[in-house]
């Protein structure tokens, strides 16, 4: 059998070692004399050697991504491959390929991927020979994004490495392991012929990089689904567990050569833990939530999801709102830098997503003008304007994201999670505690609406509406905390909190919406344009915020009668 090697100087080579799947020991095999050259030379489909036929030229796959839905299984070298057309859905099977495959998997000093349940690998032969980064996706699912395999010994792709920045952060990706596998796989059709899934018959050779322990061996199977339903992959599972085979106990055959790994994952205490635990316990419990929900925003924003800038954004919210609502039992000297990174973070996500929905809100109202209103380059120039603006908001958002500042901020949220700088009395009952904090909070909702009525001038007016506005969210999200301990009425204060806040958001919208017409407006007289559609639009969100300030009142003043008694009496 042929084993291919890769060259790691102009004319060192380094062998490596393959199993025998037919006696089930491990041989050194020669170097192949198939040049470098030549074995990246993009092949056919074809590509799998049989026998002794010749060897696999490695093929780099572009970029891609995909979700692969897969289960493994360890099984005893000398167990046969059952008849996998007794499945369920399966009609035929093809003759094996069998690939020489040889993945170096990369990772932080401690593992950090690793315990994230993320791999990144460099993987040469087969048909898709290149670096793989694969994200946890669901049960049995992960998402796999490739990149091109590039020269032996090149650092980590910037689009991988970028993906996994709040995960790695400044630490370095360096090789950790080393996986040889000798691969038969077995292509399942159904009765029209398509592929449905595929059975991996794997003999595997495990080494540690930096480690004296002794390199691992072990078979395994694996099958991942292709054009086939979920029914075929169960099926498929229950054939092999009757064959001999028991699910893997490992995820991943990195999973298997670097042992156990405690995984991020922490366990939310139950609604009742928190009814009946300290303030200092609801207050960690939300901040490790909170800061879960980071980082799954963050992965959504690297990965171009439309609406995880927002979300991230939110959590930073979250986070900041908590530690103003709890600042008494917490050691502010450690906390309250916290709250200034996280009002940055905001900041720096704010400009993409208030484009985004200015735009759409704009475009909108536009449309609903008669055609005859709608003069000049008004459209256009939301349209381009606007859809610019949120373009340069998303860079900035990214370039912060791969800030050092950015990591800093993550690795201080980690130790505030795992040990919160809490006073005494943050041992004192939730439901003791929280009344207070609450009614803390709703005082400053009340001094904010004051302010409203002693605002001397409309500019100011508008600023106390957008104070409020943030009293009111502040208090809502101290309200949802609170919900474990205090039950029915720490809910309906966050349904009351929650809809003042939506009405003086329309508020604050409109301000920023006039703000831009104006710009827009100026922007067209000067280049010669008719501006008249935007003085109309700016005419419309003047009279959105005269009736939000209408709505207002009639918010407070049930509010004012609903909820503070409750809390101030």
């Amino acid at each position: 059998m042929c084993s291919c090697v890769e060259t790691y100087g102009p004319t060192e080579a380094r062998p490596w070692r393959s199993p025998s799947l037919t006696t089930g020991h491990w041989l050194w095999t020669s170097n192949c004399s198939t040049t470098l050259r030549e074995r990246t030379t993009p092949a056919g489909p074809g590509q799998a050697t049989h026998g002794n036929r010749g060897c696999v030229k490695i093929r780099s796959m572009a970029a891609s991504q995909h979700d692969e839905t897969e289960r493994k299984f360890d099984v005893e070298t000398r167990t046969v491959l059952p008849n996998l057309t007794s499945a369920e859905g399966v009609s035929s099977v093809d003759q094996p390929s069998e690939f020489q495959l040889e993945a170096v998997y990369f990772d932080t000093p401690d593992y950090d991927l690793a315990r994230a349940r993320i791999t990144l690998r460099r993987r040469t032969g087969g048909t898709d020979a290149g670096w793989h980064l694969k994200l946890p996706a669901g049960p049995d699912t992960r998402t796999e994004i490739r990149e091109p395999l590039g020269p032996v010994g090149g650092d980590v792709p910037d689009q991988l490495r970028t993906r996994v920045g709040a995960i790695a952060r400044a630490r370095p990706l360096a090789p950790i392991a080393i996986v040889n596998t000798t691969r038969r796989e077995y292509a399942l059709r159904d009765a029209e012929g398509a592929v449905v899934a595929r059975v991996c018959d794997d003999a595997v050779l495990g080494q540690l990089l930096g480690d004296d322990e002794p390199d691992q061996t072990w078979r395994e199977w694996e099958v991942e689904l292709d054009a086939g339903p979920a029914s075929v992959l169960d099926a498929v599972t229950a054939v092999l567990l009757a064959a001999g085979a028991v699910p893997a106990s490992a995820g991943s055959k990195l999973g298997r050569v670097v042992g156990e790994i405690p995984g991020v994952e922490q366990v939310r205490p139950s609604k009742k833990q928190l009814a009946r635990g300290t303030a200092g316990q609801l207050l960690s419990a939300h901040l490790t939530e909170q800061t879960a929900r980071l980082h799954e925003h963050d992965a959504g924003v690297r990965a171009g999801h439309p609406e995880s800038v927002h979300r991230l954004r939110i959590a930073a919210r979250r986070l900041r709102s908590a530690l103003s609502t709890f600042r008494p039992i917490l050691d502010r000297t450690r906390t309250d830098p916290v709250q200034e990174e996280l009002r940055w973070l905001g900041r720096s996500l704010a400009p993409a997503r208030d484009a985004h929905v200015l735009r759409e809100h704009l475009l909108a109202l536009v449309s609903s003008e008669p055609d005859e209103l709608v003069i000049g380059s008004a459209v256009t120039r939301i349209e381009d304007q606007l859809r610019a603006d949120h373009q340069t908001g998303l860079v900035g958002a990214r370039e912060a994201l791969d800030s050092d500042r950015y990591w800093h901020l993550l690795d201080t949220l980690d130790t505030l999670v795992a040990s919160p700088p809490l006073r005494p009395h943050a041992d004192t009952s939730a439901r003791t505690m929280m009344p207070r904090l609450l009614a803390r909070d709703l005082k400053r909702l009340r001094r904010a609406v004051r302010a409203i009525e002693a605002a001397p001038d409309a500019a100011h007016r508008d600023m106390a509406f957008h104070e409020a506005r943030k009293k009111a969210k502040r208090l809502r999200y101290a309200a949802e905390v609170a919900v474990p301990p205090l039950g029915k009425r720490a809910r309906s204060l966050a349904k009351s909190a929650k809809q003042a806040q939506k009405v003086l958001g329309a508020h604050q919208d409109s301000v920023n919406a006039r703000g831009r017409l104006r710009e827009l407006g100026v922007q067209a007289h000067l280049a010669g344009d008719n501006s008249f559609s935007f003085g109309r639009l700016h005419a419309l969100e003047q009279v959105r915020a005269e009736r939000a300030e209408a709505e207002f009142e009639t918010v407070w003043t049930r509010f004012s009668r609903k909820q503070i008694p409750r809390w101030t009496g």
